[in-house]
């Protein structure tokens, strides 16, 4: 088996890799059996020099591997037909930007494996950059924050090598005695979490959050129930929530009456109703001064959220009373952070947890037999077909 690190070649450039070099040695020296090359790259994290150094193979062409691991999409004219790719492919919710892609695997021949389909026999996702997406996230809520009221002026996460030189640099800021409201408890909502404890800012529960006065920063992290009401008033469950996401409406309005900074680290499933609608923040008890939506569906539960930002340009504002983008420094506007792909702003400390995770569930895989389905349950396309998990894309394909 050859396996090949490919050169990312999307636009805007990312700098992340699904293998550090340290990673790559290890996975050689648990599986003897497996070759690795590393395609040349100016881009990288990690140049090749590091990788050369410590014995893997770098070069301009690895045509000759097996399979590839990639991040984001890989253009049309690099696919090499009759082989096995992982990357983050954005077609699985039919994204109409990408269909062309998805149609060049198949018309290549290739096996497509996308990170986001690497999932367990609960289907639960196995690897991915959440985490980090949510460290970023809140990091630059607080760099919104800052901004907009001229308080202080952080440097942009991307600037610094790790998650610990953001709490530094946070720590260092003198913080009024504002409410943060975080949802979400999977993996963006607790990379989130992480920024919050380490500051030291005191986490407090639901209803001190909502009815207390407090001389100090705090914040509270809810779920599913804390910010959803059945639309009958019966009290279940979460399960009763993601069963039957209609039979709900928001509650988020009453922490929004309360909170100064929402961060939002859910994952917001389809049918589920808005979490911050329109009214809530036309409302005149909204409180809310920063949005900084780290999980970032455009029109979709958040209001405020009118499109995704970039890492270059990662404010804009939005004006409730006319529902409208606006300058970030107009004064009736809250100030949005939509970037949607956080996770390029520590390309480090993504690459060495997201390899982790790779090592661990995904590799043994290919040396086992798949005994625990992994490969066969995340695999989209095979001999210029969708598989049958993934048939449901066939319209899209198709394009219709």
């Amino acid at each position: 088996m050859k396996f090949g690190i490919v050169k990312e070649r999307k636009n805007p450039p990312d700098r992340r890799v699904v293998f550090t070099p340290e990673e790559l040695v290890r996975l050689q020296q648990e599986h003897p059996e497996a070759n690795v090359k590393v395609e040349s790259s100016d881009i990288r994290v990690f140049s090749d020099e590091d990788y050369s150094t410590l014995g893997i193979e770098v070069s301009s062409d690895i045509s000759d591997c097996d399979v590839f691991f990639g991040v984001k999409e890989i253009p049309v004219d690099a696919l090499i037909p009759n082989k096995k790719y992982f990357f983050f492919s954005h077609t699985i919710k039919k994204q109409s930007h990408n269909r062309k892609l998805l149609q060049a695997v198949l018309a290549k021949n290739i096996e497509l494996y996308d990170h986001e389909t690497i999932v367990d026999s609960d289907n639960k996702r196995l690897i991915g950059f959440g985490r980090y997406a949510g460290i970023v996230g809140a990091y630059n809520g607080f760099r919104a924050f800052g901004i907009k009221y001229d308080l202080y002026n952080l440097p942009k996460a991307e600037s610094l090598k790790s998650k610990e030189d953001l709490i530094i640099r946070l720590k260092r800021q003198i913080l009024p005695n504002i409410k943060i409201v975080l949802t979400g408890y999977g993996k963006v909502g607790m990379g989130a979490k992480e920024i919050l404890d380490g500051m030291k800012i005191k986490q407090v529960s639901t209803e001190d959050f909502l009815n207390k006065i407090y001389s100090q920063p705090v914040y509270t992290q809810i779920d599913v129930l804390d910010y959803n009401k059945r639309l009958d008033g019966k009290v279940i469950d979460n399960n009763d929530f993601y069963k039957n996401p209609q039979d709900y409406t928001s509650n988020f309005g009453r922490f929004a009456n309360a909170a100064d900074i929402f961060m939002a680290g859910h994952f917001h499933g389809n049918n589920a109703p808005d979490i911050l609608t329109k009214e809530m923040l036309q409302s005149p008890n909204c409180k809310i001064k920063v949005v900084a939506d780290i999980s970032c569906d455009v029109d979709g539960p958040i209001a405020c959220t009118m499109r995704a930002s970039t890492i270059a340009e990662p404010f804009y504002g939005y004006l409730p009373s006319e529902n409208k983008e606006v300058p970030y420094t107009h004064p009736g506007s809250i100030m949005v952070m939509a970037v949607d792909n956080l996770p390029c702003e520590l390309p480090k400390d993504a690459s060495e947890g997201f390899g982790e995770m790779f090592m661990k569930h995904v590799i043994p895989a290919f040396f086992n037999n798949d005994k625990d389905g992994i490969l066969a349950r995340s695999k989209m396309t095979e001999n210029g077909k969708l598989t049958p998990r993934f048939e449901y894309l066939q319209d899209y394909v198709d394009g219709k």
